[in-house]
């Protein structure tokens, strides 16, 4: 029987995604500590402090089908431990009494806390390369829409012309930051840990500097300056590095949604035959897979509220903090996983509506080029001039129901100052986006240059 979101056959796959769920599973989780468990043994036999022939054995015994499952969950039912019941499981599956070299030297949250930096190494490469195929549906939107003109709004209403390529490149350009953000904490989170008790390598002896770095070396992690069981600074990184790659997704995601709502049409993502919108109403198109996204990514923010908690610990472990991040940590990159999964889907079909977007442009009567008719008049009459006359004319045009040109060429001050051919010239709103094709390139040139998306 099911009891959560990810593990429920309905649900499972609107939270997270399989890739991302093997990840975390009990198997993967329980091989990371089988695999830390061998190399430490490898590397004690080769200096020399346990013998070879235990390290041999255990690293033959260290794999899940040589285990005894049932024994296993037993001396979970009987421990009350996470850890001891695998660790016993390979000693008992330990011919010749080897299994008595079995965990020889480490704490519980040593052989845990590795596996789980193994565990975020595997996922990291999952969000990297995920994360990657959504910037490459950016920067191709980025290129195509670079003068698709469209609607600025800003408070929620019309301001002045865009164009979609430059929004999309303000997405293109947040993810290539976070990209880097993932990259320069690779660092500080890809370290594990042979340290002991607390934290002092005391069960190790005066080999345990090398011995560290030896097993770590193996295991493909770095070794820290000193022990970090007490000090959870990198996981909380990670979180909430993790929490703004989902907090950017999920603002792409309802921006997709607004302008996908009807009253605005300008967007739709992907809708494939068969696909059904609603059970009630046949002619619905919903966007089920954005609006999924920016679900999971609301929820996800519950998580990454934590994070900070995480760093509370007493003295030098706290069980009661440490625990949260078994919990907490999957939690944030199974939900990540389906995000992304999410806008690879949604971005890379995007349906981009050019007339649609052209014909909002005008809804307002051609009252969004307001700023466009100040700055031409000031050049005749003066900055402050100009906006008091636009101002009135506005005002009374918007009053009145006219359109902006007529509420113009209402006021002889203003027709005396510009020409009917002037004024429809800057009415044009297809001709106000400013620099936003240039600013495009510019995202567009960097993010080749960094090198993100080859």
């Amino acid at each position: 029987m099911s009891t959560s979101v990810f593990d429920s056959v309905l649900l499972k796959n609107l939270w997270s995604t399989e890739e991302m769920r093997q990840v975390f599973s009990d198997n993967v989780r329980m091989q990371m500590w089988l695999d830390y468990e061998a190399a430490l043994a490898v590397e004690q036999a080769k200096m020399g402090i346990i013998p070879q022939e235990a390290a041999d054995e255990i690293v033959a015994c260290a794999k899940l089908d040589r285990l005894d499952m049932d024994f296993i969950l037993e001396q979970v039912r009987l421990t009350k431990h996470p850890l001891v019941p695998t660790i016993r499981g390979l000693e008992h599956a330990c011919s010749n009494g080897f299994g008595e070299y079995v965990h020889f030297g480490p704490t519980t949250q040593d052989v845990m806390d590795t596996g789980m930096v193994l565990q975020f190494k595997m996922a990291h490469k999952i969000i990297l390369r995920d994360l990657q195929d959504i910037g490459r549906s950016l920067l191709k939107l980025s290129e195509e829409h670079r003068n698709t003109p469209m609607a600025g709004r800003t408070l929620a209403l019309q301001a002045i012309p865009i164009t979609f390529g430059h929004k999309t490149a303000i997405w293109l350009a947040e993810l290539m930051r976070h990209h880097e953000r993932l990259v320069q904490l690779e660092p500080r989170l890809f370290v594990g840990s042979v340290v002991g008790a607390v934290g002092t390598k005391a069960s190790f002896g005066e080999q345990a500097d090398e011995l560290e770095k030896r097993v770590l070396d193996r295991l493909g992690l770095g070794t820290p300056e000193i022990s970090w069981q007490p000090a959870r600074d990198r996981f909380c990184e990670y979180g909430m590095v993790l929490g703004m790659v989902s907090a950017t997704l999920g603002k792409i995601a309802n921006e997709i949604l607004l302008l996908a709502h009807n009253e605005l049409d300008e967007v739709a993502e992907p809708f494939g035959k068969g696909q059904v919108g609603s059970s009630t109403m046949p002619h619905k198109r919903n966007p089920a897979i954005t609006e999924n996204a920016a679900c999971v990514s609301n929820t996800l923010k519950g998580n990454v509220s934590i994070l900070l908690d995480l760093m509370k610990h007493q003295h030098e472990r706290d069980g009661a903090i440490w625990k949260m991040e078994w919990k907490v940590m999957p939690e944030i990159c199974l939900m990540l996983s389906v995000i992304l999964d999410n806008m690879k889907f949604t971005l890379s079909g995007l349906h981009v509506k050019k007339d649609k977007m052209r014909k909002n442009l005008d809804i307002l009567g051609g009252f969004m080029l307001a700023e466009r008719v100040m700055f031409a008049l000031s050049e005749k009459l003066g900055k402050q001039t100009a906006h008091e006359l636009v101002y009135e004319a506005s005002m009374h045009g918007l009053e009145d129901g006219g359109t902006f040109a007529q509420a113009l060429s209402d006021d002889p001050r203003i027709k005396a100052a510009m020409t009917k051919e002037e004024l429809d010239a800057v009415l044009d709103p297809t001709t106000y986006v400013g620099n936003a094709p240039e600013q495009v390139d510019r995202v567009v040139a960097q993010v080749k240059a960094n090198g993100w998306l080859n």
